[in-house]
């Protein structure tokens, strides 16, 4: 299992790669012109933030705070998860 404070001091690339592989899509919203894809890796969440201008990734960070799921809690299908 992933260990999020490993996670974190990983680089941009490996944390992207690392979400790809053992991530399990949420949720999809938009941030100004970035589209945030919102990730279960079981002992945390992750956010891949995603410029589409310049088709590059600029951010993919993780977390446990609850309040960080905010802006996702009216996509999120939480029958997914019971699965």
């Amino acid at each position: 299992m992933l260990n999020l404070f490993l996670f974190s001091h990983y680089s941009l690339n490996k944390r992207a790669d690392l979400v790809w592989r053992h991530g399990r899509f949420l949720a999809l919203r938009q941030e100004r012109d970035c589209s945030v894809a919102l990730y279960d890796l079981r002992a945390f969440f992750a956010e891949v933030w995603y410029a589409q201008e310049g088709n590059e990734i600029l951010l993919v960070r993780g977390f446990r705070d609850p309040g960080m799921l905010a802006p996702y809690l009216e996509g999120i299908d939480l029958e997914g998860l019971l699965e």
